[in-house]
């Protein structure tokens, strides 16, 4: 069975389109969240082996709940998904604990690459 994986993102077209970049790869999507609350609560029940999280959602942003995920599992691993233009606040996520990004609009290729950096480092 591939690695488990938890969505984050207050878009269904983008976890639609995360999902369909890495399932074909052997990767199980076991949980979407649509803000920070309800990706701290499912990370919690489920701890994925990684979380793709949206920066900017409603209710509490992924900067936030990367920061309240990593309290509670220092071995979670992070990849923060971000828009262009938001640079600046990947390096406040990785202070908080995330392990990478992914800069949208973004490409298959680049999406494999990070996660896998991420699941081996």
């Amino acid at each position: 069975m591939g690695k488990k994986v938890m969505l984050v993102d207050d878009t269904k077209f983008m976890r639609m389109m995360l999902a369909n970049i890495l399932k074909p790869k052997g990767y199980e999507i076991v949980a979407e969240a649509e803000d920070g609350l309800q990706a701290i609560e499912k990370y919690n029940q489920l701890k994925p082996d990684l979380v793709t999280m949206d920066i900017v959602m409603p209710h509490m942003e992924g900067i936030e709940a990367a920061r309240n995920i990593v309290a509670s599992d220092r071995n979670a691993k992070i990849i923060m998904v971000t828009a262009v233009g938001q640079e600046s606040k990947v390096k406040e996520a990785i202070e908080a604990g995330a392990r990478g990004y992914i800069v949208k609009p973004f490409q298959a290729p680049q999406v494999i690459e990070e996660v896998e950096k991420v699941l081996s480092g």
